[in-house]
């Protein structure tokens, strides 16, 4: 694929507003929302896309979704949707930066919480409102239709609430016009300024899981007037750790248990104990057998003694996958803007982003893109680079990412949005 002369232009426009993008994710990084709760978030975009003159700016989408509308000047029936989300994660900010989070959510389900970035979706938007800002500056040479979409509640919402990328498809974000392409990236602690891809599955298959173990109360010193669930909680917790034996060895598999929900006090023995956790697939058919197993293991541990056990399974998220044709189309692009050598093959992961609700429906890509002080060592994985800030992965409490990448981020954006548009970055049946 040959340079196109307004390749340069979507590149100085992006050194043009690289600043205001910093002072954005600065922003943003300050002040984090939680999933569902980003409604200051969603106004900041929203105000900066109207500033724009897009043809439409949609607001409230599936709680505080935005989604702005470019028409081209140049007849085009392909649509690009490029994505960002805009929700952060209840979790202490440790990144040292000035501009660190100090929020804390005392009306969140379940809080208090310390609330952070410590996913890196402040850059997301940010450089997504920098690509709209250089999109807009061309539109009239822009052959078709951009969506800027600005998700919310992708790190799941409360249990009791909608939310998320399939809210939005639900709730019509997406019905007119349908895109041609979704887009989008995940800032990760690779070298700085590196596009990190994978054929198959780049993220992983999830399910929120939720397990009640009910046995009947009585007071501490007479514990055979009732029955315990803790014991039964216990030996679920151990066999968790078993069940990897009970799938196929070459497919990944993950159960977490993150949270254990307990009422009571220190001298009774209580009726119910609530675990929270999640599992991951790297293989999405491999889903069914683990929940089947894992029910199974939780009802017959709390069988065993004498107690219940209720499994419930909540927000399922399809794996993120990019096809080999996708990829070929867009391996041009990505090597253009950050140069070939930074363009790496990537293993798979059992993090989970909802974006493969998109990117499933309608086809196109998901990468990462490095922006920590790491380097790759001789089998491709980032370790930290001597002298620098070191290697903190996302929802670590110490998750940092450097400003400087992220014009990076805005380029990726605005480039694959022309070259999609202008018929250079599309699939071949041949794939």
């Amino acid at each position: 694929m040959g340079s196109d002369p307004i390749h340069d232009e979507l590149d100085e426009r992006a050194a043009a507003v690289a600043e205001q993008v910093v002072a954005w994710r600065r922003h943003l990084h300050r002040h984090p929302e939680l999933p569902n709760r980003e409604v200051d978030t969603a106004r900041l975009v929203a105000d900066r896309l109207r500033t724009l003159d897009l043809d439409e700016v949609r607001t409230g989408i599936a709680g505080h979704g935005v989604v702005g509308v470019l028409r081209g000047g140049v007849p085009g029936e392909r649509v690009v949707a490029l994505r960002a989300d805009t929700d952060a994660l209840p979790v202490r900010d440790l990144c040292g930066a000035e501009f660190a989070s100090e929020v804390v959510d005392t009306e969140y389900p379940g809080g208090p919480f310390p609330v952070s970035h410590a996913c890196g979706h402040d850059c997301h938007t940010a450089a997504l409102l920098g690509a709209a800002t250089v999109l807009a500056g061309v539109r009239e040479r822009l052959p078709g239709t951009v969506l800027f979409v600005f998700q919310p509640a992708e790190e799941g919402p409360p249990v009791t609430e909608e939310g998320g990328a399939r809210a939005m498809v639900e709730a019509g974000a997406f019905d007119g016009p349908v895109p041609t392409m979704v887009f989008g990236l995940h800032v990760t602690p690779y070298p700085k300024g590196y596009v990190g891809y994978r054929i198959g599955n780049q993220y992983g298959a999830s399910v929120l899981v939720r397990i009640v173990v009910t046995g009947r109360q009585t007071h501490g010193s007479t514990p055979w007037e009732g029955v315990d669930p803790m014991p039964a909680v216990g030996a679920v917790l151990t066999g968790i750790g078993q069940l990897y034996r009970q799938v196929s060895a070459f497919d990944p598999v993950t159960v977490s248990i993150g949270h254990v929900e307990d009422v009571g006090r220190f001298n009774i023995v209580g009726q119910t104990v609530t675990l929270w956790g999640t599992v991951r697939c790297a293989v999405e058919s491999g889903m069914e057998r683990v929940r089947q197993r894992l029910t199974t293991l939780a009802e017959h541990s709390a069988a065993a003694y004498g107690a219940t056990a209720e499994v419930a399974y909540l927000q399922p998220v399809p794996p993120v996958r990019n096809t080999g044709p996708w990829v070929a189309a867009g391996l041009p692009t990505f090597r253009r803007v950050v140069g070939a050598e930074r363009v790496v093959e990537t293993p798979g992961t059992l993090g989970y982003d909802d974006v493969s609700e998109l990117v499933g429906r309608f086809g196109g890509l998901y990468v990462m893109l490095g922006v920590q002080d790491t380097v790759l060592d001789a089998a491709g994985r980032p370790v930290p680079e001597p002298g620098g800030r070191g290697l903190a992965t996302n929802h670590n409490p110490g998750f940092y990412a450097d400003d400087d990448t992220l014009v990076t981020a805005v380029r990726l954006h605005a480039h694959v949005a022309h070259d999609h548009l202008a018929g250079a970055l599309l699939p071949r049946d041949d794939g």
